[in-house]
């Protein structure tokens, strides 16, 4: 009988909140909003010298640090192929077709990603967690899975194998 293990991770204080705006269905841009955003990671792998996976510790102050920088900010994709971002170190413009934003550099997280989509967003936090991870504790988990809420039941969820 094979045996696997992981930690899961869903603090009460894993939320931000942000605003987005995504294009959907050959080229509608929506409105800008903003979510309340719950984040959950799971990390797979191997019972270490200590007889766990992962420290908790680690793993958790690691995703607090990426839900810090999320939160209260204006999420912008910058590999979208038609909104064009701009940041000239005040501020950062946003365009897309006929319409643009315009906001506080300091006030924005660039992200990127095509679109800022739930799933998108557990790819990027699942990315960020396992370079944090690699940085606190000399090792890399090869298989993670992050889950997102954006709105109390609707869940983008990103695994990460071999990254």
């Amino acid at each position: 009988m094979s045996e696997t293990y992981w930690v899961r991770i869903a603090k009460d204080n894993l939320v931000f909140s942000a605003g987005h705006f995504i294009t959907f269905g050959g080229g509608t841009c929506e409105r800008v909003h903003g979510h309340n955003y719950r984040v959950e990671a799971e990390i797979f792998g191997p019972l270490d010298e200590n007889h766990y996976v992962v420290d908790f510790i680690a793993a958790r102050d690691a995703l607090a640090q990426i839900v810090g920088e999320l939160d209260h900010r204006m999420l912008l994709p910058t590999e979208h192929p038609q909104i064009r971002v701009v940041a000239d170190g005040k501020e950062v413009t946003a365009t897309f077709e006929d319409r643009r934003w315009i906001f506080p550099e300091c006030e924005c997280v660039l992200l990127p990603v095509p679109n800022t989509t739930t799933e998108l967003l557990a790819r990027y936090v699942g990315r960020r967690l396992l370079d944090l991870l690699e940085e606190r504790t000399g090792a890399r988990p090869q298989h993670i899975r992050i889950a997102i809420d954006e709105n109390y039941g609707q869940w983008g969820v990103c695994e990460l194998r071999g990254e």
